[in-house]
């Protein structure tokens, strides 16, 4: 076990905290942080403390503001004295210092000689004597061997026959499923190219208002729903997600596929991401305090029913959850495009690129009654159209993509995106994270698996040990 780890915070404030840890650990501004320093210079996600390679070491999680030591940015800090980071040349400073390691323990003491007696059974060796009893012995052994191979020996060429025709047979269905299993992600890119198709059209009708061009719409909906229906008749004959699966594992596929991601293509360790975010979430009271703030307000039914008027999934919902925790008054840190405002965060480039005002104290960290950023209807129908313009995009109808190009924004993650081939099946949020995990900020990655995880519990909170029922329950649907 790595040796304990003591962190200070404002060491000379009234408000000074102690903690000690022997694990990986967080810092950032948001409560899902295991030190969380409620400060603007600090941003979500700031920093990770881990033990790797006998030392602990602080690393940056690509904030804004960065980490110092000594005056200096750096990336990566060792631990192995006492040593004091600011979050921010001007954030505040955290001190960190080790325990010593414990003294290792004395090696073993040399197990005792084992004498190994096989007088009776091992085979004579040349030039060995042996007496009358254990020579009978050994002759005895001898002819009950004999008698054993040739009783079993029909039994096991008859069993191996047996395993030949099953193991033949197994493979048979083994490459039947892996046929099938082709098919069916070949017609769920199908889906996702005719939706951009479907985008795309739409656009054009809106842009023409064209009777002619919204029956052709119409059309594309239709074959949409029938492939649909093709879809998950694949996935039955498939039992994807037959009875061997938990359901909160049902529940983790079925939002992935809401968000537009293949389920068959999912690799491996999301359910286990999804699942570590889950139990994040249910450490904390932040999910049940915003579920109940939008309930209270009359916020659910403005965002999904603005969602849905974009022909998108209403659980993007949860995007805005963890923008704003519902808080329509809230105003981000200062950053090199400004302060973003209002429960969708937007800035003020995006907000002037569709249709908001912005208010006189656009430059000054508090609500403004002028900016529309803080008038959450106006600011809804407003992100509803960006994210509809972000699924249309380069973003190839991915809706974990489009979450990652409002966060890091989408003039980092679509020039990414483009270097990958031209079609859903390898412009997903999967080939992303294979292709370009290094690249895609801490923050960006728990942004979107926060929001997934967060849905997952929405459909049945009662399951994951949340006192209140799906929010998006009662909603109409596509």
């Amino acid at each position: 076990m790595p040796p304990t780890l003591r962190v200070t915070i404002g060491a000379n404030s009234p408000d000074r905290r102690e903690l000690q840890f022997t694990k990986t650990f967080r810092i950032g501004r948001v409560e899902e942080c295991d030190v969380c320093i409620k400060d603007e210079h600090v941003s979500r996600a700031h920093a990770e403390v881990a033990f790797e390679n006998g030392q602990w070491r602080i690393r940056d999680l690509n904030s804004s503001n960065g980490i110092f030591v000594d005056g200096e940015r750096t990336a990566v800090a060792a631990l192995d004295r006492p040593l004091t980071v600011r979050l921010g040349i001007y954030g505040p400073a955290v001190s960190f210092e080790a325990e010593p390691a414990p003294a290792p323990a004395p090696p073993p003491a040399p197990a005792p000689n084992i004498v190994n007696v096989d007088r009776y059974f091992a085979k004579p060796q040349s030039g060995e004597t042996v007496g009358d009893h254990t020579r009978m012995v050994r002759q005895a052994f001898a002819r009950v061997q004999t008698k054993q191979k040739r009783k079993y020996g029909g039994i096991v060429a008859m069993l191996a026959c047996a395993v030949l025709a099953a193991g033949a047979y197994a493979f048979y269905l083994h490459q039947q499923v892996k046929k099938q299993k082709a098919m069916a992600q070949d017609l769920f890119y199908s889906m996702k190219s005719l939706d951009l198709d479907i985008a795309g059209v739409e656009k054009s009708v809106l842009d023409a208002n064209s009777q002619q061009g919204r029956e052709e719409v119409q059309k594309y909906q239709a074959r949409r729903r029938q492939m649909e229906k093709s879809y998950d008749q694949f996935l039955s004959t498939l039992h994807v997600y037959d009875s061997k699966l938990s359901e909160q594992d049902r529940l983790i596929l079925r939002v992935a596929r809401i968000f537009g991601e293949c389920e068959l293509a999912a690799p491996p360790e999301f359910m286990t991401e999804i699942n570590l975010y889950i139990k994040k979430w249910q450490s904390s009271g932040r999910l049940a305090r915003a579920i109940h703030t939008a309930q209270d307000k009359g916020y659910t039914k403005v965002i999904t029913d603005e969602l849905l008027a974009q022909d998108l999934p209403p659980q993007f919902f949860y995007l805005a959850l963890q923008e704003s925790d519902f808080d329509p008054y809230i105003s981000g840190p200062m950053t090199r495009k400004g302060i973003a405002k209002g429960m969708w965060q937007f800035i003020p480039e995006t907000a002037v690129k569709y249709g908001l005002h912005i208010g006189p104290l656009v430059d000054f960290r508090r609500p403004d009654p002028a900016d529309d950023r803080h008038h959450y209807d106006r600011l809804t129908k407003a992100a509803a159209r960006y994210l509809k313009d972000l699924y249309s995009s380069d973003a190839q109808a991915s809706g974990l993509l489009v979450m990652s190009c409002y966060n890091w924004g989408e003039l980092r993650v679509l020039p990414l995106v483009r270097s990958m081939p031209a079609n859903p099946r390898d412009r997903n949020f999967w080939k992303l994270l294979a292709n370009y995990r290094e690249k895609v900020p801490q923050e960006t990655y728990d942004y979107v698996f926060y929001i997934v995880s967060a849905a997952v519990i929405g459909e049945n909170p009662r399951l994951f040990g949340f006192d209140f029922d799906n929010p998006l329950g009662g909603l109409e649907t596509r």
